[in-house]
């Protein structure tokens, strides 16, 4: 099995590399938040921690954006026989769906990395190697999450048309109730709202990244917050792995 994974992984990873472009077309729109937004963000938030609180939003947002695209290529290699063809190798399908989902993972990762470079070297972002390496690895899970629903949905849409409407549909609100930009409190948020945003997990996540960048790394909301990342990771390549199943069947 740790050999498909591996075999899928390489495919996967290299077509990035081949192709770095849009890596960096998936950092421009964080950049372009943290430096026409950022500083605007801070001196509203009047705290000097300001950018311990906007960049891990970012990063969260780099996640979402990045995996739930995983579905479109999927989709290329299910019109192009790809996915036919793997259906007759012996292969495990959680094998196949780990394979690309770690792939997107990686380049979520270093996504995130270089927005913390940036940060850190243009507005002078205090952070710890503790804080870093735990945001780096919250930003990995959450990243496999996101791609293992994306590739779900893709398989279980199989339309060009219909994935990308349904995508925006549901990405949408699920990104104004994270608190990715403003975060949802008692100072920002009416109660109803609040109660509204604890139904979505990716708040949950946000809100240990930021505590990872504060080095908060015991309150209960962090650790609730690490829980949640550790099972929608878990339910979502579940998922992903029963539509793979199902191409099987």
């Amino acid at each position: 099995m740790w050999r498909d994974i591996w075999l899928v992984f390489q495919r996967d990873l290299a077509s990035a590399v081949r192709s770095p472009a849009w890596l960096l077309i998936g950092l421009t729109q964080p950049l372009l938040y943290l430096f026409f937004f950022g500083p605007l963000f801070v001196r509203v938030l009047s705290t000097p921690d300001g950018w311990l609180v906007l960049t891990p939003g970012l990063i969260a947002q780099l996640a979402l954006f990045g995996g739930i695209t995983v579905g479109f290529s999927l989709l290329a290699d299910y019109r192009a026989g790809v996915v036919e063809r793997l259906r007759v190798t012996p292969a495990s399908r959680l094998a196949l769906l780990l394979g690309k989902v770690l792939a997107s993972a990686v380049q979520a990762t270093v996504q995130a990395l270089l927005l913390i470079a940036v940060a850190f070297l243009v507005f002078r972002l205090d952070l710890s190697l503790a804080g870093l390496l735990l945001s780096l690895l919250i930003t990995f899970v959450l990243a496999i999450a996101i791609a293992a629903c994306s590739n779900a949905l893709a398989l279980t849409l199989k339309s060009e048309r219909s994935f990308p409407a349904l995508m925006n549909t549901v990405l949408m609100p699920v990104l104004l109730l994270s608190g990715i930009l403003i975060p949802i409190d008692d100072a920002t948020a009416p109660d109803w709202l609040r109660t509204v945003a604890r139904v979505n997990p990716v708040s949950h996540i946000v809100t240990a990244l930021r505590g990872a960048f504060r080095g908060d790394f015991s309150s209960p909301p962090v650790l609730v917050g690490l829980a949640v990342t550790v099972a929608f990771a878990v339910l979502a390549v579940w998922w992903g792995a029963r539509a793979f199943a199902r191409e099987n069947a």
